[in-house]
């Protein structure tokens, strides 16, 4: 395994910090943790526009590999299509202005657009084992070669909405570990070390990062995390936002939002457009604007 350098914590920023300095952190260590991303009221509005679907969703995977199935946590609940459940989401969480301005600065120059790849609840619940570690590059197979000489393909940020403890789940992180050279190294729980926040914290990495859902050890506590990650615009996404948004919903939303999930064109570096109609942009199409 690659040595990873001594970090027994993740750095954390206030929400006000500069891009360039929450950038710089994550390019040392992986990830730093933002604090204050969300306010209680956000937190209790988006709460309640999601509580009846989570309410009558299982726990448990639904998929038939038993891989995956262990991945997902047999005690975990996982949300989805979180922009039609939730305006709060669409309108407020996915539209922050920092969250477009650390991607722009991240992806523009190298990469062009970029999009919403998921958006999920993660709710932890008690006996839940760890789940496996990973890095969030691994959905697109060639980066796993090209390891830190790639490009960024994936940044994540993980809102606590309850507080995360070591005892209840708090998602594990080994810093350091978008040095490494080997990214089939997934390295090993004992490199790991618990992203601790309070709710309304968030936890922001990179794609590059070996990361993982700790194991809730509390006996009664629920961890509650929203995790929603963007990838450059030349990838395909985990959710098909377009066959899940109602168009009208769409409509209401800005256009960064709009671009955000899919329902205008790409435009990637060297690219003269992607995701288009008759060569022109998707939102021409589908008469976003007006």
């Amino acid at each position: 395994m690659t040595v990873t350098p001594d970090v027994q914590s993740l750095q954390s920023v206030p929400r006000d910090a500069s891009v360039e300095e929450i950038l710089a952190i994550v390019a040392r260590d992986g990830g730093v943790i933002l604090k204050n991303f969300l306010t209680q009221d956000q937190i209790d509005r988006f709460n309640a526009d999601v509580e009846p679907a989570m309410e009558a969703l299982r726990p448990g995977s639904t998929h038939e590999n038993e891989i995956v199935q262990a991945f997902h946590g047999n005690n975990t609940k996982r949300l989805t299509n979180l922009v039609t459940l939730s305006p709060t989401f669409r309108d407020e969480i996915i539209d922050k202005d920092l969250v477009h301005d650390l991607c722009d600065a991240t992806f523009l120059e190298e990469s062009g657009t970029y999009w919403m790849t998921t958006a999920q609840v993660i709710e932890i619940g008690p006996g839940n084992d760890a789940q496996m570690l990973h890095r969030d590059l691994e959905n697109w197979f060639p980066f796993i070669g090209m390891g830190k000489a790639g490009p960024e393909v994936a940044l994540n940020f993980l809102i606590a909405f309850t507080d995360f403890t070591e005892e209840n789940g708090a998602t594990r992180v080994i810093p350091g570990s978008n040095h490494w050279d080997d990214y089939e190294d997934r390295g090993t729980p004992e490199a790991t070390v618990p992203a601790e926040m309070e709710a309304g914290d968030a936890l922001f990495f990179s794609g590059k990062t070996v990361h993982g859902g700790g194991a809730n050890r509390s006996g009664n506590e629920f961890r509650r995390a929203v995790a929603f990650a963007l990838n450059p615009g030349f990838l395909t996404g985990e959710e098909a936002y377009p066959f899940l948004v109602d168009l009208e919903v769409a409509k209401s939303l800005s256009p960064r939002v709009q671009r955000l999930l899919g329902f205008r064109s790409q435009y990637p570096i060297g690219s003269p457009g992607l995701w288009q109609v008759d060569y022109a942009d998707l939102g021409d199409h589908l008469g976003l604007d007006g």
